[in-house]
């Protein structure tokens, strides 16, 4: 293994953060999806979160860090991934299609002044358009992490992340550490 390989991942990793790092419209939308988590949970609402494959490990992940804690030592908040029942999500997919497994719990599971958190690094995962779409109708606030596109995401996302970026790792590189951005500041705002 060359080490000029590894080099050359890893530059291309800080590119992709450099990029949105220079751009004040995009730490604005971060600073937005901040606002919005935060007044969710002082509100007594829950942040929900969804997503597919390693995108399904992040929102795990960054559910766990509201739930469980992230720095500090501090009260649980309400949040939670949604794939995480699987006889639930087989039961859905098998019995209506894969694309209803994150929009029926939406239904089902939250009411407006909550906030659902979609992660899609195309932005274009039918079952996150679906739960998203469903969210909306219902008065839920969106908040998407894509990548630069965007794709069907970027329509209906009250706040759109998309990472300036079309390479799939290097994406959900972004995700994360946009992720625990929000989960630190939150944190922070909430538990002074």
């Amino acid at each position: 293994m060359s080490t000029q390989k590894i080099k050359s991942i890893i530059e291309s990793s800080i590119a992709v953060k450099q990029q949105y790092l220079s751009d004040p419209a995009f730490l604005e939308k971060i600073n937005t999806a901040v606002t919005l988590v935060a007044s969710a949970f002082k509100n007594g609402f829950k942040v929900q979160f969804c997503g597919n494959g390693g995108s399904a490990a992040d929102a795990q992940h960054l559910a766990a860090e509201f739930s469980g804690r992230f720095y500090k030592n501090r009260k649980a908040l309400p949040s939670d991934a949604l794939h995480c029942n699987s006889s639930y999500v087989t039961a859905v997919a098998n019995d209506y299609s894969y694309d209803e497994i994150y929009s029926r719990l939406v239904e089902g599971t939250m009411y407006k002044g909550d906030v659902l958190v979609g992660i899609s690094t195309s932005g274009n995962s039918g079952n996150i358009v679906k739960a998203f779409e469903m969210a909306k109708s219902m008065g839920i606030v969106t908040i998407g992490f894509t990548g630069a596109l965007g794709g069907k995401m970027s329509e209906i996302s009250d706040v759109l992340l998309n990472v300036p970026s079309s390479n799939t790792p290097r994406i959900q590189e972004s995700h994360i550490l946009i992720g625990h951005i929000i989960c630190e500041l939150v944190e922070a705002q909430l538990f002074a």
